[in-house]
């Protein structure tokens, strides 16, 4: 056996090991220690290593991680990159991987060479890019349940989880939300979407973003001007699902609306109560759909429409 092939079957040995502990003694979670697999490959004078999400790891509250011989990579054509979902972060299943480079990219295939993306468990999925400083990854589909996500980019280690799959659906035939956890209906919700023909919600896949317990909107930022129709004005419980501003929000002024016709100028409208539901029981990157709508398809890219190209 050579010293390399010992060192990793020694290391993925006291991971598992240490893994299969974590469910007997949850307390001792935080003494799992594993090698630093840039630190032990240049030590020992190893190819390059990186590292794989335990098998069963979505389940635990971290994401414990082995070390793994990584394919010859190319140098990075940049310094830094910044990650998003951020370390440890749970997610929800239509989450993207986001990677922010410090500078711009002129050689966009050599920069996704040096990124390695491990999952448990396995899922196939693609880059695209947004601009030439900000490149993406999502699964083909909705990531599984319970995922754990361990991303190797500029030298680092990066890791993150999905939670429970909390897909909401507007139904614009029904005007109603429909949200399911793992496939099982929890919340149905009455709901105006955006008044036709001009601000019709367009149909399509958003997923959950920034969101406030008080967030101000302005219409004035798209130019509509208060004086011909528009808003400016603090909404509560709003979770941002497109980067041109549709949010779902708290709407105690257009209860009679919801439910029986559309009112707002994109946004989905909902009561309080369910508002504040759905604001604390959805994460970043739970999956909204919008059908039945007479707006168009929400194909173009905004920065929260992934799922729709």
């Amino acid at each position: 056996m050579s010293s390399r092939s010992g060192f990793l079957r020694r290391a993925i040995l006291l991971v598992a090991v240490s893994a299969l502990g974590l469910g007997l003694a949850p307390a001792a979670s935080a003494q799992l220690q594993v090698p630093d697999p840039a630190t032990a490959s240049a030590e020992m004078n190893l190819p390059s290593v990186e590292t794989a999400p335990v098998p069963g790891a979505g389940i635990l509250p971290f994401v414990p991680t082995y070390p793994v011989l990584g394919p010859t990579r190319p140098v990075p054509n940049y310094g830094n990159v910044g990650v998003f979902p951020s370390e440890n972060e749970v997610v929800g299943v239509a989450s993207p991987i986001h990677f922010f480079f410090d500078r711009p990219i002129t050689d966009r295939r050599l920069a996704e060479q040096t990124i390695g993306i491990r999952t448990e468990p396995n899922v196939a999925g693609k880059f695209y890019w947004i601009n030439d400083r900000e490149l993406r990854w999502r699964p083909l589909n909705f990531w599984p349940e319970r995922s754990a996500v361990t991303v190797w980019a500029a030298g680092r280690q990066h890791t993150f989880r999905t939670g429970d799959a909390l897909i909401a659906t507007y139904d614009d035939h029904t005007k109603k939300v429909t949200v399911t956890r793992s496939g099982q209906v929890v919340r149905e919700m009455r709901a105006s979407s955006g008044e036709a023909p001009r601000w019709s919600t367009y149909n399509g896949i958003y997923y959950t973003g920034q969101r406030g317990r008080a967030v101000r909107m302005n219409s004035a930022l798209f130019g509509l001007r208060v004086e011909d129709g528009g808003y400016d004005s603090i909404v509560n419980d709003a979770v941002r699902l497109s980067y041109d501003g549709i949010y779902i929000h708290s709407a105690p002024w257009s209860i009679a609306d919801q439910g029986v016709r559309n009112a707002t100028h994109g946004c989905i409208n909902v009561s309080p109560e369910d508002a504040a539901w759905y604001y604390n029981n959805s994460k970043n990157g739970d999956p909204f759909i919008v059908k039945n709508s007479v707006g168009r398809q929400f194909g173009a890219f905004d920065g929260q429409g992934d799922w729709n190209y």
